[in-house]
């Protein structure tokens, strides 16, 4: 397999990088930033969008750049080394793949068009109270009416729900799953923000007869669809999470060359050094499977199968990472003013989006009986 970049992807890496290292230069501007609502720049959005970024997994019909998921992990990744809180993976990635493969010419040239432009920023409303990362709805019904539809319930947390200018919903429908598209300024909408341990944002939303368009003009369960998007949307978050990781490894390291005690340098103890090669040792692991899995949404290959794979690595790997920074740094490790507990916090975040490691093991587990044996002595 070829895992080397060509020159327009590591131009796009420098681009993305340099946008992002000026935004977020140190823990301190990100704090400023996530302090307030939204929980991110919106002028940084804007960026992203004037350079492409915002379209790049989307047709060039539908105003997108006609990119690949291998640039589409390019930019999480760079995302994920300085933990900047734009809503890429969610809006872009999640709500926007899904328009992207269910909508109609006229709701992909609406959505995906003021995406990429930067103009809107949807969100996938899915989760529910007492559901565990299902791919299908429960609680949120969606009725006719007339020519139209209503939706009833309550979505439960909704990453960036309070912000988004329009949802994408999953709601039942004569017990199987549809999406539908519903305007931030619906009747019958209420959403209720607050701030996760991690500094970005998510909802609650309430939908009360909230009018609403079928996403698609297929009348069939939409469970499957889901289910991928939101692996390819696991697989990106494998992303960001290498690039939090590198930095706290780095910074780690970093901080063993520098930091002296007993008149020596931490990194003359042999014990320290050992643990920090123990993170770099998970941290390629997490990477070569993550990037196998990109390969394979590349593909159209099995994309739930390599997701799970791609959550468990990148959950161990980023517990134990997260950890030992911490650790190896001491008393500094936990306090806000420095970085490295704030990566550990959006480590910890990522690890319970949209499934965690456990669950991904247990996915896996479920299935061993379904791959051929070998014989080690054969």
């Amino acid at each position: 397999m070829e895992f080397s970049y060509d020159d327009e992807q590591n131009g796009l890496r420098e681009a993305v990088s340099g946008l992002l290292a000026r935004a977020y230069a140190d823990s301190e501007q990100r704090r400023s930033v996530v302090a307030g609502d939204p929980g991110f720049d919106e002028k940084t959005w804007s960026r992203l969008a004037e350079m492409g970024v915002l379209g790049l997994p989307f047709a060039e019909s539908d105003g997108g750049m006609g990119a690949g998921p291998v640039e589409v992990s390019i930019v999480a990744e760079e995302i994920g080394r300085v933990l900047a809180p734009e809503p890429f993976v969610e809006a872009v990635v999640l709500a926007g793949g899904l328009v992207s493969d269910l909508g109609t010419d006229a709701q992909r040239a609406e959505v995906l068009g003021a995406l990429a432009e930067g103009s809107l920023v949807p969100a996938f409303a899915h989760a529910e109270t007492g559901t565990r990362w299902e791919p299908s709805a429960r609680a949120v019904t969606a009725t006719p009416d007339g020519g139209s539809w209503r939706l009833t319930g309550v979505k439960e947390p909704v990453p960036n729900g309070a912000r988004a200018d329009v949802l994408v919903v999953s709601a039942v429908v004569d017990g199987g799953t549809r999406l539908f598209l519903v305007q931030g300024d619906a009747e019958g909408l209420t959403r209720s923000g607050h701030r996760n341990h991690d500094g970005t944002r998510s909802a609650k939303v309430t939908f009360a007869g909230t009018p609403a368009a079928p996403l698609g003009e297929g009348t069939g369960d939409q469970t499957a669809a889901i289910e991928k998007a939101l692996a390819r949307a696991r697989v990106a978050y494998g992303h960001e999470a290498l690039g939090a990781m590198e930095t706290a490894l780095t910074t780690t390291a970093e901080y063993l060359r520098t930091r002296k005690q007993f008149g020596v340098t931490l990194n003359k103890f042999q014990a320290l050094t050992f643990r920090a090669a123990d993170m770099y040792v998970s941290l390629e692991l997490a990477r070569s499977t993550v990037m196998w899995a990109t390969l394979v949404v590349d593909a159209d290959g099995d994309v739930v199968a390599a997701a799970d794979r791609v959550r468990l690595q990148t959950s161990r790997a980023s517990r134990h990472i997260g950890k030992e920074a911490i650790q190896l740094h001491g008393g500094i490790g936990v306090t806000a003013e420095y970085s490295v507990g704030h990566y550990t916090s959006r480590l910890t975040a990522i690890d319970h989006l949209l499934g965690d490691g456990d669950w991904a093991l247990a996915r896996l587990a479920a299935t061993v009986d379904q791959h051929e044996t070998v014989d080690p002595l054969g």
